[in-house]
């Protein structure tokens, strides 16, 4: 996989290297959900590794069915209420107003192991969601994943989570979306926080090399209260190359693209999980939920579902008259 291709053209016995611009990003209805009305057979598409719509499940117990781990089970429940669901049944995940650290995670381990992996979910914040600090309230796509404070080294593991971060009161709720991730160039061995703009905490004074094809675009906040489809790409570099890419998508909209990405040094380490997350280091201040529906994970651009089937053209064809 690259990023970048590279056009070599002969001028007067020199050979000139031109950087072509980085792969255009596929937006809006053109991936995968737009062939599945309401997502109904998703699962059947061969770039499709798994899928889950909560509607099998009666109880939160039934989770690890499907899931290979769902905790804690005092904090999950399959919600039916009209005011908490985005299509019939959707996970609840509720943090209690505490001193102490809550984590509730449901996991989903990959196999065979990916290189590149797409996730879309529907996910609403509660309306009021007042959490301040560190959360990991989104989800995640890693390799060999071990523990928090452990820093990414090339060969050891790597993360990336889709997520709101909201560091001070006057910051707005849930906070701006962004990445926090784990990986071989970062500043702290907590990790680093992406953001669209192109800031990168902690040092933000420091400017972070995404390359000279990068776009800044500014930050997003969503609306408490309001479900979204969001979806993230991880796509692992190349050992020994700085190609790798990690693209946010808010109702199919590029919201951020981060390119020039070391990940790793060596092609052992590929994508192993992901996870639906509402974790809260310390949630003082109340009571905070998070609801998940619709969750697709692929090797290619799936996109927000829709009503009706949208006719995509296929690359490649050239049009006989």
């Amino acid at each position: 996989m690259t990023i970048r291709t590279a056009l070599s053209v002969s001028v007067l016995g020199l050979t000139l290297v031109t950087v072509l611009s980085a792969a255009p990003l596929p937006t809006g209805n053109s991936g995968i959900a737009a062939r599945f009305p309401f997502d109904a057979g998703i699962a059947s598409d061969p770039a499709v590794i798994f899928a889950d719509d909560f509607e099998s499940y009666s109880s939160a117990a039934g989770l690890t069915s499907r899931w290979n781990e769902a905790y804690h089970s005092a904090n999950i429940r399959i919600a039916t209420e009209t005011a908490n669901v985005f299509r019939g049944k959707s996970l609840e995940f509720t943090v209690p107003q505490t001193t102490n650290e809550v984590s509730n995670t449901v996991a989903k381990v990959v196999s065979p192991r990916e290189d590149t992996l797409f996730l879309r979910y529907y996910a609403r914040f509660d309306g009021g969601f007042n959490v301040v600090g560190s959360s990991h309230n989104g989800s995640t796509i890693s390799a060999q994943y071990c523990c928090p404070g452990v820093p990414a080294n090339g060969s050891n593991k790597f993360l990336v989570s889709y997520e709101a971060w909201r560091d001070s009161g006057a910051t707005p709720n849930p906070g701006r979306l962004n990445a926090y991730i784990y990986h071989p160039d970062q500043r702290d061995i907590w990790g680093n926080h992406f953001f669209p703009t192109g800031i990168v905490l902690p040092f933000s004074s420091v400017p972070f090399d995404f390359g000279p094809e990068f776009v800044a675009r500014p930050d997003v906040t969503p609306v408490l209260g309001r479900w979204y489809s969001y979806e993230m790409m991880v796509r692992a570099n190349t050992p020994g190359q700085r190609d790798g890419r990690i693209a946010f998508w808010l109702d199919g909209q590029l919201i951020a693209d981060f390119l020039n990405v070391r990940m790793r040094e060596t092609t052992a380490l590929k994508i192993d999980r992901f996870t639906l997350d509402l974790h809260v280091f310390r949630n003082n201040l109340a009571v905070a939920r998070k609801w998940y529906d619709h969750v697709v994970a692929a090797r290619s651009y799936i996109g927000p579902m829709v009503s009706t089937p949208q006719l995509t053209s296929p690359a490649g064809l050239r049009v006989v008259r």
